[in-house]
């Protein structure tokens, strides 16, 4: 059928007019939604800017990656999540237990702990052991004697889960511990799987492990959920043994293999009543992605007290927790009096945390951030590069550590208070995954991570302001173009 030329011409300005109209509506209710949902203002007029200036590619842009679509499910199934099963006796409450707990040198931490207590809704417990492992050297044997000496159940979630190397020995030990009648519970995150073949969760799955995927979806859907993922890294046995920190399952972490790409990073063994937060963190996830609520003795016993450690469990998402690790970071960095070392693979912090560092080290605090030379994200690298001019003003030093490249996720304050977990110091940790850490307040413990930190800065070099002033035109265009997508780096 011929195309009637004359007749579109005709009728040209009529459809323009029609467009014109359909655009205005289409940027009114979605800049209308951006103002009523959007509660950073930088973020809100970016959108609408983009939505007016960019006709119909704004909106839909915003419609795909602005909006989140996860926070009402993920309130509704999370409302409903089992509560964990520490008497609240165990918990220090009043100014006065925290002191008597705290001791006297270390009393101004009682404002802090009531801040975190007040951002998590989480009590502080005593009684805790919290033992550092270094590299999946030391993680990977731990986690598997556990697995191996479980009698009633294993939760167990992360991020990334390679099926080969020595996931072939997580899948086995998972698998033995099902047939001997251990109820085994796994979550893997959707997008985590992509990372290596064959994909854990069929490998799982055909040996008879109860196995789910946090956010499954096919393309298109998949594109909208791609930055809301579950980025937790834990592991409960028998409901009185935990594992949290920065390790996924990947033969890389294990240094002595000398692996292709190997990968230095911290995980932790902790033992205690605080191990009914980390349950209580899977539980909840597990509800979300299945339905099926875990509860009663097996998934949660009665904990007795294992060790001198106060500690506290800090969920984040963009859910209802959204920001709560960063609240929580920038009270640490306020309660600073002599030191915060920052230990992380993706340093973009925002503009408040930034300068909280900055006042830190210009009051007297020694401010030493920890970063890898040599990144694994080229994209995150440039940014961070980009980015790092801005970190450098008033006293902070920033450390570059030589490959292999450090995945280590760790704050020390005053080397008694410690945050340990899953974090990055990134948009995407902080607004966009779903982390999991632990607030630990111990002088042994946090001096013992200093001695890690001390070990890293052996080999790695100070950045200097000299050194960003000699880098190239090209390379600072390069950095500067990346660290504009930092919002979603």
């Amino acid at each position: 059928m011929p195309v009637d030329w004359e007749y579109l011409r005709d009728i040209a300005p009529e459809l323009s007019a029609i467009s014109v109209v359909l655009q205005f509506l289409i940027a009114a209710v979605a800049s209308s939604h951006v103002i009523l949902n959007k509660s950073d203002t930088r973020a809100a007029t970016g959108w609408v800017g983009l939505i007016w200036l960019v006709p119909f590619v704004g909106t839909v842009l915003y419609v795909f990656l602005g909006i989140n679509r996860i926070e009402r499910r993920a309130k509704v199934l999370k409302a409903g999540a089992t509560p964990y099963g520490v008497p609240l006796d165990d918990a220090p409450r009043a100014p006065a237990d925290l002191e008597r707990e705290l001791g006297a040198g270390e009393a101004r931490l009682v404002e802090h702990a009531r801040v975190v207590g007040e951002v998590t809704g989480w009590p502080l417990l005593v009684g805790n052991s919290v033992e550092r492992l270094v590299d999946g050297d030391e993680a990977y044997p731990a986690m598997l004697s556990d697995i191996r000496s479980a009698r009633a159940t294993i939760s167990f979630v992360s991020y990334i889960f390679e099926a080969t190397g020595v996931g072939a020995e997580f899948v086995d030990a998972l698998c033995e511990a099902t047939e001997r009648g251990v109820e085994v519970r796994v979550l893997i995150d959707e997008v985590g799987t992509r990372y290596a073949r064959p994909r854990i969760h069929r490998v799982l799955r055909k040996r008879g492990v109860t196995v789910a995927k946090f956010l499954p979806a096919l393309l298109p859907r998949t594109f909208t959920h791609f930055n809301l993922r579950n980025h937790c890294k834990i592991m409960v046995v028998d409901g009185r043994v935990g594992f949290t920190g920065g390790i996924n399952i990947r033969q890389g972490c294990v240094l002595a293999s000398d692996p292709k790409h190997p990968t230095k990073d911290l995980h932790f063994r902790v033992c205690g009543p605080v191990v009914a937060q980390l349950q209580e963190t899977f539980a909840s996830d597990w509800a979300f992605t299945t339905g099926e609520k875990l509860h009663g003795g097996a998934w949660f016993p009665d904990l007795e007290p294992r060790g001198q450690v106060l500690a506290r469990g800090i969920v984040d998402g963009p859910d209802r927790t959204i920001n709560d690790l960063e609240r929580v970071f920038l009270a640490a960095i306020t309660a600073a009096r002599r030191s915060i070392r920052i230990m992380t693979p993706y340093f973009l912090p925002d503009r408040v945390l930034l300068q909280a560092l900055h006042l830190a080290a210009q009051r007297g605090v020694e401010v030493d951030i920890i970063v890898p030379e040599v990144g694994n994200l080229p994209v995150v690298r440039w940014a961070m590069w980009g980015h790092y001019r801005q970190v450098l003003r008033g006293n902070v030093r920033l450390w570059l550590t030589p490959p292999p490249f450090d995945h280590s996720k760790l704050l020390v304050v005053d080397s008694y208070w410690a945050s340990i977990g899953s974090s990055n110091w990134d948009p995407r940790s902080l607004r966009l995954n779903f982390e999991f850490n632990l607030e630990c307040y111990d002088d042994e413990l946090a001096k013992s991570l200093e001695d890690h930190v001390r070990v890293r800065l052996r080999d790695a070099r100070l950045l200097t302001v000299d050194e960003l002033d000699q880098r190239s035109l090209i390379e600072n265009l390069r950095d500067g173009t990346a660290r504009l997508l930092k919002p979603y780096l």
